[in-house]
């Protein structure tokens, strides 16, 4: 299959639409920026924040400065809703700054996808929340969140 086509593909169904979540998440969670930035077309336009990111290149840099800061980083993302190429998800992830504040950021995105099942727009609304240590409720290694490791509604999130 072409290296350009990452299935599901549009129009989803829950269960396609679940899956392009977790995989997603998956590759977020790899925080390697190189292989994340393959799902997205290559002009994909992003708003993250009040930060605009074009193109796959835009992209990588990005996520490598965002993981250089957000350190430990552990991610989940939840389907919230989805309608012919488009899906919006809601997810929260935990990281720690260098200086050994804990964090648990909050949002939402909107995405759309090409016909080949890239996401050619991506548009990420995040706040990030102060917590303890003790309040994180992300655990496993990281990596890839365990298949049995509870989910945002399932941990009340």
């Amino acid at each position: 299959m072409n290296a350009e086509v990452k299935p599901p593909l549009p129009s989803f169904t829950r269960e396609s639409a679940i899956q392009k979540v977790r995989m997603a998440e998956d590759g977020w969670n790899s925080r390697d920026p190189q292989r994340v930035a393959l799902v997205y077309t290559e002009d994909s336009k992003w708003r993250n924040r009040a930060e605009f990111i074009n193109g796959r290149a835009e992209i990588v840099q990005f996520l490598t400065r965002k993981w250089a800061s957000e350190l430990d980083y552990r991610l989940i993302k939840e389907l919230w809703a989805f309608d012919g190429n488009r899906i919006s998800v809601r997810f929260a992830y935990e990281w720690i700054e260098d200086s050994g504040n804990w964090f648990r950021s909050y949002g939402n995105e909107n995405w759309e996808f090409s016909e080949h099942g890239l996401m050619q727009k991506r548009y990420a609304s995040i706040n990030d929340l102060p917590i303890k240590e003790s309040e994180r409720k992300f655990h496993w290694p990281l990596g890839r969140r365990p298949d049995d490791h509870p989910g945002l509604s399932d941990l009340g999130l």
